[in-house]
């Protein structure tokens, strides 16, 4: 998980530093997307590969990007002999640069990625292009607007999301929606005290590692509340 600029993130890379510790919590994620991603797929913004791991250890066929150059060193150091590209979304290029990846894949997930990048759609429309006519697109993002504080402006967010803010970008993009959810409830309280209350710029490491001894907890919140609330909101689209 990386986000939309080139130019170097240090918060961002402490934040997936912090995240890469979160075992737990990353199985979780995993195994929630895990279900709508079939056949060959392309992780946009793959960043140190928190999430690429989990994929990689279960056989999946995945091509790993990132726009940065230092995260796609890191993860050609850490997955020797597997597929990693450089990939911009937004460029004015796309269609030249990433002229081998277009209509090549089944599934293109981004997580954590959509909301770092100035225009949206068509970061969407870009990956509807990467994907075989029926393909999947999936994308996580951060979810409410009311939540936006010092953390979203230290990690680069241009916005936060909503079930329908984020169905309507996929339907500009030209993308079916077919299913849109949110993801991990517990955690609103914790960025709203964070990044809100406390005005904190950093994921605190304590905090975050309890909060992953927790996750089975967390999973069953989530449950029980049928997805309709959460810090995360995941759309899954048909091209």
């Amino acid at each position: 998980m990386s986000d939309g600029g080139a130019a170097h993130d240090v918060a961002g890379e402490e934040a997936l530093e912090t995240i890469a510790g979160l075992g737990r919590f990353n199985r979780w994620m995993y195994e929630t997307i895990r279900p709508s991603c079939h056949g060959r797929l392309l992780e946009v913004g793959s960043g140190i590969g928190n999430l690429s791991q989990c994929f990689l250890d279960d056989g999946a066929d995945l091509v790993m990007s990132d726009l940065r150059p230092a995260y796609v060193r890191r993860l050609e150091a850490r997955f020797p002999g597997r597929e990693v590209c450089s990939l911009d979304l937004v460029s004015p290029r796309f269609t030249t640069d990433a002229a081998r990846h277009l209509g090549r894949y089944d599934t293109v997930f981004a997580l954590n990625v959509v909301e770092h990048i100035a225009d949206d759609v068509l970061a969407l429309e870009n990956c509807r292009r990467l994907v075989r006519p029926g393909g999947t697109v999936l994308v996580l993002v951060p979810a409410y607007e009311a939540l936006h504080n010092r953390l979203d402006v230290e990690l680069g967010h241009f916005r936060r999301y909503t079930r329908g803010t984020l169905s309507a970008a996929f339907g500009r993009a030209g993308l079916s929606v077919s299913r849109a959810f949110h993801f991990n409830a517990v955690a609103t309280v914790g960025w709203a005290v964070t990044g809100g209350l406390l005005a904190r710029p950093r994921i605190p490491t304590v905090e975050a590692t309890l909060f992953d001894r927790l996750v089975p907890a967390w999973r069953l919140v989530d449950r029980l509340l049928g997805h309709r609330v959460g810090l995360s909101v995941i759309a899954v689209g048909v091209a």
